[in-house]
């Protein structure tokens, strides 16, 4: 019985016992280029059944003893050599129980870990410093599964904050507002299963140059030396330099006589000056340079000095005519003290009322008005401050009258002659203020004269006119400043020319504001010893072959105006002018039209006569509705008041205690309907007498009103 129980209990052990397959390690996880055992076992309850298994890859869906790298040891062992990335998939390990014709498999998932690789596109990175611009370095990262990649620097983790920031994946690191304090190395480290990989990236940060330091300094005139010092920073360092105004100091001695000298040692350079004037006195500009940018600072040099005094020592002038004599003074410090003198005693006194002193900050003026022979002669102006007192001597002088004019050339014409001359060689002191021109027939009749002012060209030459055709003159020159008159130039002849064709007239062309209108003005020369009868313009466009129909124009006119020319267009004009001999020489000049606008504003585009028609209407409209006001005042006066202009005219009458009537007379009442009239009755034949006659005025607007009755 027992021995029955024990086969049915083994029986129903092996009905319910299965087969069943293990893999070990259970996990497939394998780094690239490793190599790894996998073992397959095939187990029946507790017992391992050892029987043969086959494992196959499924994913490439091959017997894996096809590829030498795949070899399935005898004791169930897959071993898998410098596996690959593309040896990933799923494994099968299957188990055969021939006895009872069970099969079982396990399916194992390779995973291929790659460990991380750090690629650095740019190794070295350059910013600028104190700019406000961010710096950004980027690692590529490979590798699987996907890297975790984090940025050291000197070892210590960089978080994301104010000062980083890093893009999704972490490869890119961003520096915010870069310091000279953030240049040095930084690690970008990529981890995963299977291993990790770092590089480094360097940034470099320049710092545009700043002036550090620079003082203004103080000197006497004459102080043995004084330097002025100039600091920078910067990467790379700057180069300094100095200037004053327009003139650039460069290292060593600037002057012949080494007065100033540069030195500049790595960031510091000094200006020094060896012997102080007061005219080195000012700013001077300390620049640093350097590729990235510059930066300038000014220091002050200040120098105290004695005053200097400057301005015209020989002043001109004549009896009566008041001049002043200016005393220019500068010192520093400027609480200046200035005093005039003449033969020791200061000015002015009681004996020197023709002298006022004026002051200016930088200046004093003494004004003379000379009355006397004596009062010509030397001045004394003398300035003081805390650094000592400068004097200087002026001069008044009595002017003379300028010395006699010469006459170079004379050119007749036959009505007029062209002078050309020489100034006086001298101007008595003063300048000469016009010359006359002194003109007869020769030998005979008085002198005919002329005033010219004088000009400040250099063409010195004066045109008189009224002569007469073919007659001999003489003429002379003379020269007038404030004091006088000069002598008379030595007499030159000439003799005008016949009667003849006139000169060609000077031209002057405008082009008006509308654009393609041009006025062209002349000036009238000789007319040859004949009045000039007309002046003949014609004009046409330059590269045109036929002139445009000539305008004749009065010998009185002295312009004309051309209208509705091409735009943009260069024209060619002449003037000519004509008397009875025949025409002058043409007179040409040319010029271009502007450019055609794209809209002419209508301002520009209304001609008078509509401009006239719209001022017209206007002025119409404004009549009737001034007239039509009028009559709504009157009309409201007549119905209110029982006044105005229609009541006059209709005569309407108004109600009285006294019974009057149409033909009798008329009265206003008061608004409250008051039976007492304001005004006096008349009658309306009294009306029309008294209306040219005299005796009472009606009443108007500004009458005033008689009391009631």
């Amino acid at each position: 019985f027992a021995f029955v129980i024990l086969i049915m209990v083994s029986y129903l052990f092996l009905l319910v016992v299965c087969l069943e397959v293990q893999i070990i390690p259970a996990h497939g996880e394998i780094s690239l280029g490793e190599s790894k055992f996998f073992m397959c076992e095939a187990i029946f309850g507790k017992f391992m059944i050892k029987k043969k298994t086959h494992f196959r890859l499924s994913f490439f869906n091959l017997i894996i003893k096809k590829d030498v790298r795949f070899k399935i040891l005898s004791n169930n062992h897959l071993q898998i050599h410098g596996i690959k990335k593309t040896d990933e998939g799923l494994y099968t390990c299957e188990a055969r129980l021939m006895a009872r014709g069970e099969i079982d498999l396990r399916v194992i998932k390779v995973i291929v870990n790659v460990r991380p690789t750090v690629r650095i596109l740019q190794s070295e990175l350059n910013a600028t410093a104190d700019v406000g611009q961010p710096a950004k370095m980027t690692c590529a990262v490979d590798g699987f599964p996907e890297p975790m990649v984090t940025w050291t620097r000197n070892g210590v983790d960089l978080e994301a904050g104010e000062k980083y920031s890093f893009n999704e994946d972490g490869s890119e690191i961003t520096i915010m507002d870069v310091t000279k304090l953030d240049e040095g190395e930084y690690t970008c480290i990529a981890k995963n299963k299977a291993g990790k990989d770092d590089k480094e990236l360097s940034l470099r940060v320049f710092v545009k140059p700043k002036i550090t330091y620079i003082m203004n300094q103080t000197s006497s005139e004459m102080d043995e030396q004084v330097t002025l010092t100039c600091e920078a920073s910067g990467d790379p360092t700057p180069t300094i330099s100095w200037s004053s105004g327009d003139h650039v100091f460069t290292e060593g001695e600037q002057s012949p006589d080494g007065n100033v000298v540069v030195r500049s040692d790595a960031r510091v350079s000094s200006l020094t000056l060896k012997y102080v004037k007061y005219t080195d006195a000012g700013q001077y500009l300390c620049t640093a340079r350097s590729a990235i940018g510059e930066d300038d600072q000014r220091a002050y040099l200040e120098v105290r000095y004695t005053p200097k005094i400057s301005g015209t020592v020989a002043v001109y002038t004549w009896e009566r005519n008041p001049v002043n004599i200016t005393c220019e003074v500068k010192a520093f410090p400027s609480d200046v003290s200035t005093v005039w003198l003449r033969d020791g005693l200061q000015l002015p006194n009681s004996n020197t009322s023709n002298i006022k002193i004026f002051r200016t900050p930088t200046s004093s003026y003494l004004q003379v008005t000379p009355e006397y022979e004596s009062d010509f002669g030397s001045y004394n102006c003398t300035a003081s401050n805390e650094m000592g007192t400068e004097s200087k001597e002026f001069l008044l002088i009595q002017a003379e009258v300028p010395s006699v004019p010469s006459i170079v050339e004379v050119r007749p014409f036959s009505t007029t002659a062209l002078i050309q001359y020489e100034e006086p060689e001298s101007t008595g002191g003063v300048p000469v203020l016009k010359y006359k021109a002194l003109w007869r027939m020769k030998g005979k009749g008085d002198w005919m004269q002329r005033v010219y002012e004088a000009t400040d060209d250099s063409s010195n030459e004066v045109t008189i006119t009224g002569l007469k055709p073919e007659t001999s003159y003489e003429l002379k020159l003379t020269a007038i400043n404030g004091k006088g008159e000069s002598e008379r130039s030595l007499a030159e002849f000439f003799k005008t020319q016949p009667v003849r064709n006139p000169n060609p007239p000077k031209l002057e062309g405008t082009l008006q504001p509308k654009g393609n209108s041009l006025k062209v003005s002349w000036t009238k020369q000789d007319d040859g010893g004949s009045p000039i009868l007309h002046y003949l313009v014609r004009y046409k466009p330059i590269h045109a072959t036929e002139w445009k129909p000539e305008i004749r124009q009065p010998s009185d006119s002295e312009y004309v105006v051309l209208r509705g020319l091409k735009w943009d267009t260069e024209y060619n004009i002449y003037v000519v002018a004509e008397n009875e001999k025949g025409k002058s020489t043409p007179a040409t000049m040319s010029f271009k039209t502007s450019s055609k606008p794209e809209a002419i504003p209508a301002t520009q585009g209304c001609s008078s006569t509509a401009l006239s028609m719209n001022i017209i209407l206007w002025a119409g409209i404004l009549v009737v509705a001034f007239v039509l006001l009028l009559l709504a005042v009157d009309v409201t006066c007549f119905f209110v008041n029982k006044c105005g202009l229609i009541m006059c005219l209709c005569g309407k009458s108004g109600t009285g205690t006294k019974g009057n009537n149409l033909e009798e007379g008329k009265a206003a009442f008061m608004k409250d309907e008051s039976k007492e009239p304001i005004v006096e009755v008349r009658t309306e034949d009294e009306c029309t007498a008294n209306h040219n006659a005299a005796g009472p005025i009606e009443p108007n607007e500004t009458t005033p009103l008689t009391k009631p009755e």
